[in-house]
């Protein structure tokens, strides 16, 4: 018997600033007393680490120390993680890992992938240091390019324009939450109802239910499959903050999705259904009861997670009456002549994406997480 759900990301953006001036220089940092250390050098600060991030507007869940424990236990990734200290008190970090990825070669990602990264920092200042930081490691190490995943763009490195984010109010009252949503979204949520499914949240229960829906869904798009112990990992590191919600249609779970939740946001990260239950609209099912969940936790802003503009996913969040807000992803070049190109336009894409699909499920789910790292 499946129990019913009861109850029915954001990645909050910083005041927009931009600013021109040069990182600073390390005998500029000494004038100014910020001092940036890398954490591995003192692993005494982790804790002020989250501490910090959990009390500054420009933290999001995927700075805190959590997501790059994961990512270390899991992928080969160098971490250079460092923080800005100002008269011994955190001002300021970046999370920052070395990646090696294809085709380009060796970068600098602050955050491998997360929707949001880059620097959260106390004032200008402070994060003029830790770029000028980054930017003298990557100098060092001769890597292609720093990629840093903002909210908001600063000082004059350029921008990619292929993300954008979905947010949106949560109420405490279901009712206007579903007033909230387009009338013709609110028919597809109510088909989920009259097919008899039903939504459970769980954490490690429902981990291996999860991944098998989710390894379904990412090989009809064409793209790899992360290994179960990506999630296993996310599960571990973040407790609590990271919970399963799963759709049953009867005894079969048909959608599922993973969940980050920060302070009062909500943000559905990894999520897919099976084929076969598209006409069951289980999708709208599972986001509104998860929207209901989180809402019923506490939760007032639920962030729908990047997508690619002009994609699928993209148009999806829209019908939900979800706004698009750019992501400006910037990028100083060391050594590559031009900002990487992973746009689904791009046409080198169409082939291994076309092949991906038409190759076997077992076959995508024992390769897809030996080669995923190479795709940050």
């Amino acid at each position: 018997m499946v129990p019913r759900l009861s109850g029915c990301g954001r990645c909050t953006a910083a005041p927009a600033r931009r600013t021109s001036r040069a990182p600073l220089e390390k005998d500029q940092l000494m004038t100014t007393g910020i001092n940036v250390v890398r954490l591995q050098d003192r692993p005494d600060l982790a804790e002020a680490w989250d501490e910090y991030v959990g009390s500054t507007v420009t933290g999001t869940p995927f700075h805190m120390r959590a997501w790059s424990r994961a990512l270390e236990s899991c992928f080969p990734y160098r971490s250079h993680c460092c923080l800005a200290l100002e008269r011994g008190e955190v001002r300021g970090v970046l999370p920052l890992h070395l990646v090696r990825t294809f085709p380009l070669g060796q970068a600098l990602i602050s955050l491998p992938w997360a929707a949001c990264g880059g620097v959260c920092a106390a004032d200008d200042p402070v994060h003029q240091a830790l770029v000028g930081h980054a930017a003298s490691l990557a100098r060092r190490l001769s890597v292609k390019y720093v990629e840093y995943r903002n909210q908001t763009a600063f000082g004059d490195l350029p921008v990619k324009d292929l993300y954008y984010t979905f947010r949106k109010e949560l109420y405490d009252d279901p009712e206007k939450n579903l007033a909230a949503i387009p009338r013709k979204q609110r028919r597809m949520v109510r088909q989920g109802d009259k097919h008899g499914l039903k939504a459970v949240v769980g954490r490690e229960d429902l981990l291996d239910a999860f991944y098998g829906v989710y390894a379904h869904s990412v090989h009809n798009l064409g793209t790899p499959v992360f290994p179960k112990a990506w999630f296993a990992s996310l599960l571990r590191e973040y407790g609590s903050a990271c919970r399963i919600l799963a759709v049953y249609r009867e005894q079969e779970v048909v959608a599922a999705v993973m969940t980050l939740f920060f302070r009062d946001q909500a943000l559905p990260y990894y999520g897919g259904a099976l084929k076969s239950s598209f006409q069951y609209a289980a999708n709208d099912f599972m986001y509104w009861h998860l929207l209901c969940y989180a809402a019923a936790q506490g939760a007032r802003l639920f962030d729908f997670g990047r997508s690619k503009k002009d994609t699928g996913p993209f148009e999806f969040k829209r019908h939900w009456g979800f706004e698009p807000d750019p992501l400006p992803y910037q990028y100083d070049l060391v050594t590559a002549s031009a900002m990487p190109d992973f746009s689904p336009k791009n046409s080198s894409f169409s082939l291994p994406i076309m092949i991906w699909k038409e190759l076997p499920l077992p076959v995508t789910r024992w390769l897809g997480p030996r080669i995923i790292h190479l795709f940050p």
